[in-house]
């Protein structure tokens, strides 16, 4: 497969993953090429002061040939819509896992997944794709993570734990132990808060906070005032 890939954005999560492509590179444990970058404009292209060239809008850019994306966006909606755009269209999307990152061998990760440093996958964990883990996060054995799931900086998913798609959580979150004939479940578009302690299974597309983690509500915010 050529290596050369492109960039989709250019925000400041762009700059550390350009940062962790090149690290590898000096330490050989990948061989990606940075040939450039996508974005609206060029504001934080020009704030970050990329060394690899500014091509405008991916959408308007003329490919002559199929390519390599990467997906630095945070926003896990952004970046399932261009991602599932661009697999459409027959574009490929390869994983950058930082060298620093241990991943058994008996994990499976999808496609388009982001491994910031000193990430941990354990054994006989299941990702699916598009998946982001920022620094020092932790995925225990036979854990369940579902497509377009973002963890924050700090998250630590202990073992058993099935999460659904498009599940966003917060930096520092701590999520306890499942058990194999009852794992502890997170629903597809849950929000988990900065901080928060799960102990008990969230519903599909609600926000909880707090230790134990509940619904974001006034009422609880009162109660937890």
């Amino acid at each position: 497969m050529n290596n050369d890939c492109y960039m989709l954005g250019t925000s400041g999560f762009s700059a550390e993953v350009t940062q962790y492509i090149e690290d590898n590179k000096v330490s050989n444990k990948n061989t990606l090429n940075i040939k450039g970058y996508f974005d609206i404009n060029n504001n934080d292209y020009e704030k970050y002061g990329y060394k690899y060239p500014y091509l405008g809008s991916e959408k308007e850019y003329g490919f002559s040939s199929k390519v390599n994306f990467i997906i630095p966006i945070s926003d896990n909606k952004i970046r399932k819509s261009l991602h599932s755009l661009f697999k459409n269209l027959g574009h490929r999307f390869p994983n950058v896992i930082h060298h620093s990152c241990f991943v058994s061998t008996q994990a499976k990760i999808g496609e388009s997944s982001i491994l910031c440093p000193f990430v941990t996958v354990t054994s006989n964990a299941v990702i699916g794709s598009n998946f982001q883990a920022n620094i020092y996060s932790y995925i225990a054995h036979d854990c369940i993570i579902g497509d377009n799931v973002t963890f924050a900086p700090s998250v630590k998913c202990n073992g058993n734990v099935i999460i659904g798609n498009d599940v966003y959580i917060g930096t520092g979150v701590i999520i306890h132990q499942g058990k194999p004939n009852r794992p502890l479940r997170i629903g597809n578009g849950a929000v988990i808060a900065a901080g928060s302690v799960v102990t008990r299974s969230v519903p599909e597309g609600i926000t909880v906070f707090g230790n134990p983690a509940i619904e974001f509500t006034k009422e609880n915010i009162k109660r937890r005032g």
